[in-house]
């Protein structure tokens, strides 16, 4: 995801808290070749070494699930608050555009 530095936040408090506050995540990978993404609850804790993970879970109806591997690369996606920005709410000439917040977690996968 493209961020402007303005708007880069590398605070991690910060961080986790947007993510327990709007933990229906979005978990990508790839199956077949192809990017797959199925949004579940993804939730934030500390294991029992002191490291932050995700948890969540998909039925296994899903074929996402078949196509993890620990060392294979995945991203959590989620969403917050978003709105249209109108050229009009400008005192200069500018363009619209959307204002969002997001975080985007990347990964890998411990089946348990």
């Amino acid at each position: 995801m493209y961020i402007p530095n303005l708007y880069k936040n590398k605070n991690v408090e910060e961080i986790n808290d947007f993510i327990q506050k709007n933990s229906s995540g979005i978990l990508v990978n790839r199956v077949d070749g192809k990017p797959w993404a199925t949004h579940i609850p993804l939730e934030l804790d500390t294991n029992e070494n002191g490291k932050q993970v995700l948890y969540g879970h998909i039925s296994k109806e899903n074929p996402q699930w078949q196509n993890f591997a620990s060392d294979r690369p995945v991203l959590a996606i989620f969403s917050g608050p978003h709105s249209y920005i109108s050229p009009s709410w400008y005192d200069h000439e500018n363009v619209p555009t959307w204002n969002y917040t997001a975080e985007h977690i990347y990964g890998t996968i411990k089946i348990i």
